[in-house]
């Protein structure tokens, strides 16, 4: 996919974005179905809605490319090509009223199909409380509503905020929670805010100037962390046991080596 197509596929999935962020702002107060309810997730009826209508949108402009998605998958998603939807990332957030989540929308290649692993080069994020939309393009400077953005430049630990995720099992917290209560007095503030791609976007735009977490899906960090690359940060992941399951570091660039996470 060359560069002309790679920024039609951007066109079409902020078209699909804001379809979908529509659809939250319309739906932030009013009740929710909850399709699933476990100890520590909420599953709705309008994040299926969402993701439908995203694909409705992308597949009008591309309907040979997979999508992988947190609702369900399309296509063939082990192709060369593929959309990376996550529909409403910060769903709890969402289903209580709060207005902290968003439409996240990732296109991932690879070379070979049998070789290569798959790369985002383009992706969106929209804030649809907020109406902030971020876009990049592998290669180009990332943008917030069009402007080009930076991560920060804090390179001390001490003047840093860190915002941090906890998967709820009880192998994660008896080694996250340790590590938090060594981090928590070597840096300024520490945030725990429930929407992994609105993370990585304030990361990439110098709010926040790292991003920790044990275990996040592939779908909450594909477009976030090809637009913090684009802002000029550092995008750390590494496989964990689950699907498509990683530990990430997303940093200024600066502060990577002192936020060493465990095992």
């Amino acid at each position: 996919m060359n560069k002309s197509e790679q920024k039609r596929a951007l066109t079409a999935a902020v078209r699909a974005a804001r379809a979908a962020g529509r659809l939250m702002r319309q739906n932030l107060h009013r009740t929710k179905t909850v399709n699933l309810a476990t100890s520590h997730d909420i599953k709705l009826e309008l994040d299926v809605r969402c993701q439908q209508l995203i694909e409705r949108t992308l597949r009008g402009e591309f309907p040979r490319i997979a999508l992988l998605g947190e609702e369900g998958d399309s296509g063939d998603v082990n192709a060369t090509c593929r959309w990376v939807v996550d529909p409403i990332d910060g769903t709890v957030n969402f289903a209580y009223g709060i207005p902290h989540a968003a439409v996240s929308i990732a296109l991932e290649i690879r070379a070979d199909a049998d070789t290569d692993p798959f790369k985002a080069v383009a992706g969106v994020i929209y804030d649809p409380f907020q109406d902030e939309l971020w876009t990049a393009i592998r290669g180009e400077p990332a943008r917030c509503n069009g402007r080009v953005i930076h991560v920060s430049k804090r390179a001390k630990t001490s003047e840093a905020i860190v915002t941090i995720g906890f998967a709820k099992s009880l192998d994660n917290l008896r080694k996250s929670l340790p590590y938090f209560g060594r981090l928590a007095p070597r840096v300024r503030k520490v945030r725990i805010m429930g929407s992994a791609a609105l993370a990585l976007t304030y990361v990439a735009m110098g709010r926040f100037d790292a991003y920790v977490e044990r275990g996040i899906s592939l779908w909450d960090i594909a477009a976030g962390g090809l637009i913090l690359e684009c802002a000029g940060g550092e995008f750390w992941t590494e496989p964990v046991p689950g699907r498509l399951k990683f530990r990430m570091i997303a940093s200024n660039g600066r502060l990577r080596p002192r936020l060493a996470i465990p095992v």
